[in-house]
């Protein structure tokens, strides 16, 4: 199992070539919805979209958006009637959208909306939007707050950039199998908490070794802040170490259940 993080056109590139050398059934993406956007009512994930289109086969890869061969005669409508049509949308591209948009006021899920595009699309691989609550990426710069999209397309990123904003991220959480997807994928977090705690470790058997080599010298007094520091790295590396060793039982444990079939059969009476 793969795991990927998206953002958009980059990500999406990458994961074409991934998908020559991994099968899609064994690949999961969690896609950026920062970027999502709401325009004419309508809710748009722009790198969800660019995703699921290119790994479907079918973005417009000259412009490096929206559906190849797409027609914009809904856009080239609304500037006709004074609505200002920054946003590339075409009109395939509008039917995903009015489709999203539809399926959020029905009840369903970010997650569930785009699972449905994906098959709709005949795509194998999972792809997951990194949250179901709202999240948005504001940019301020000298003229103001604007979407991160407008400053991005609109703007041309033209501005210097006085701060960024990400408006939700305190509240919003992971959509469903994300951090499945995450811990699933692979065993290096809990390599890297050993490895982290066998260096701390070895910081305090040092720290330490400092310490007393000063101290027997007459240099440094065995009191005050040293012996609270060594006890700190010694302890904390060793709780990191169990801590890995732990998590790697835990891993092989998950590894083995997970390639046991869903039933064995005892007896078979023909």
């Amino acid at each position: 199992m793969i795991t990927a993080l998206a953002g958009g056109v980059g990500a999406a590139r990458f994961l074409t070539g991934l998908t020559r050398l991994v099968k899609e059934e064994d690949m999961t993406v969690i896609a950026n919805t920062g970027d999502d956007i709401e325009l004419f009512g309508l809710h748009i994930s722009p790198d969800i979209d660019i995703v699921a289109y290119t790994l479907a086969g079918i973005v417009d890869e000259e412009r490096g958006w929206g559906i190849r061969g797409d027609t914009f005669q809904c856009l080239e409508t609304l500037k006709k009637r004074g609505l200002d049509t920054w946003f590339g949308l075409g009109d395939r591209d509008l039917a995903t959208h009015i489709y999203r948009t539809d399926r959020l006021k029905q009840g369903f899920t970010l997650t569930q909306i785009t699972s449905e595009v994906c098959q709709s699309l005949g795509l194998k691989i999972k792809i997951l939007p990194m949250t179901n609550d709202k999240f948005e990426t504001r940019i301020t710069t000298g003229i103001g707050s604007m979407h991160f999209e407008e400053y991005f397309v609109r703007r041309k990123c033209k501005d210097e950039i006085l701060s960024v904003e990400f408006v939700g991220a305190v509240m919003a959480k992971p959509s469903p199998g994300v951090l499945d997807a995450i811990l699933d994928a692979s065993y290096l977090p809990i390599r890297f908490i050993s490895l982290v705690g066998i260096i701390t470790s070895a910081l305090g058997v040092l720290y330490s070794a400092t310490i007393v080599i000063s101290w027997l010298r007459g240099e440094t007094p065995f009191t005050g802040w040293a012996p609270i520091m060594i006890a700190i790295l010694l302890v904390g590396g060793l709780i990191m170490v169990m801590l890995g060793v732990i998590g790697e039982y835990v891993w092989r444990i998950n590894e083995e259940v997970r390639k046991r079939p869903n039933y064995v059969v005892r007896d078979k009476f023909l």
